[in-house]
């Protein structure tokens, strides 16, 4: 885990109005090292930049639906 991800989670008692904001710094630094571990890993395979940004685009979009189960 990289040091941004090691990070400490602000406590209520830091002024923090809620948990979401004491997070945020922990949460955009994990997802920060997840996107460059995954575009290291798309090019260390062989497959083109602009290809694997697209990819990790198209995961987010599709994290941001919301899941519909069959009837």
């Amino acid at each position: 885990m990289s040091n941004d991800a090691r990070q400490p989670v602000a406590s209520p008692k830091d002024h923090v109005l809620t948990v979401q904001e004491a997070l945020e710094p922990l949460f955009l630094a994990l997802e920060q090292e997840a996107e460059l571990k995954m575009l290291s890993a798309a090019l260390n395979a062989g497959w083109p930049l602009d290809e694997a940004v697209a990819a990790i685009d198209e995961l987010r979009r599709n994290e941001l639906l919301p899941i519909t189960r069959p009837h």
